[in-house]
């Protein structure tokens, strides 16, 4: 089974409305519609874009992230809509959610019939707890497609390796990590943990980030990112691990075929077996 990817790195700049928001996500759609992709990865917190919107009373003070959720609906209809048109799956980056007076930070699958499934992430930066007072999810999703079973981890989940293996215990062969950070050590810290989270579980990571700045919404003034397509490091793949990247910090789409029956092929036979090698007997199997 072979699957073709795009990830998006997503230029946020301050903008006056959400018909703006969403002809800048129809143009990154339709580019990868024309690279006849089955997913599309946005980042994460990408749709703080819209806080930039203000309230429009003439202040041009932007909204607070506690307001997000306002257009939770209108995000919704929006990628809902342009997946069921181009019969691509969207990852939808991540979207600030409000359940019983709590905030998550929610990653959202829109499939190309019209579902939407989710996953909220897992582990909280202090940053978000600070700053936000974000409240963690609960629990891991895997999701199934036509093209196989994919997980979706958000940024500093990548971070934790224990959750990537339950993914992979679970029959996730790809992991798509939308990732918003703001400079050189965090995107490094969750770029560096995507590498040794491939050749660790012999799977494949899609990740990207945002680019660009949101002068007016606090906490999202420096960004610093770069779209990946991250592979195991065994010979049928590319030296290093890197499939393909982006430039680093501008705006721009990339798009890769990941060939699933090359996971299979080096979990049996490759020059290391990581996954078969698990030492369950010394500590847990995940499942």
């Amino acid at each position: 089974m072979k699957l073709r990817v795009s990830a998006v790195q997503y230029h946020l700049h301050t903008i006056g409305s959400f018909e703006q928001f969403a002809g800048q996500v129809t143009s990154y759609v339709r580019t990868a519609e024309e690279f006849e992709s089955d997913f599309v990865l946005f980042p994460e917190l990408f749709t703080t874009q819209l806080m930039s919107i203000g309230r429009g009373d003439g202040s041009g003070e932007a909204l607070k992230i506690g307001e997000l959720p306002q257009y939770t609906r209108q995000y919704k209809e929006l990628f809902q809509g342009l997946a069921r048109e181009t019969g691509m799956h969207l990852i939808g980056g991540t979207h600030i959610i409000e359940e019983n007076g709590r905030l998550y930070n929610t990653a959202f699958l829109f499939y190309p019939d019209g579902r939407i499934a989710e996953q909220r992430k897992l582990h909280i930066t202090p940053w978000e707890v600070k700053g936000w007072n974000m409240a963690a999810g609960d629990s891991l999703q895997v999701f199934d497609t036509d093209k196989g079973r994919i997980a979706i981890l958000v940024c500093y989940d990548m971070e934790f390796p224990e959750i990537v293996r339950m993914a992979r215990a679970r029959g996730a062969d790809v992991i798509f990590c939308p990732s918003c950070t703001d400079d050189r050590h965090a995107f490094h810290r969750v770029r560096y943990t995507c590498h040794a989270r491939t050749i660790e579980n012999q799977i494949y990571v899609v990740a990207t980030g945002t680019v660009g700045s949101l002068p007016t919404v606090d906490f999202m003034r420096g960004n610093f990112g770069q779209a990946a397509i991250i592979t195991p490091n065994d010979v049928p793949f590319p030296p290093g691990g890197l499939m393909t990247a982006g430039e680093i910090n501008d705006d721009m789409i990339i798009t890769g075929d990941l060939d699933l029956a090359l996971l299979y092929e080096v979990r049996e036979k490759g020059s290391v077996t990581t996954w078969r090698d698990r030492r369950t007997d010394l500590y847990p199997d995940w499942k």
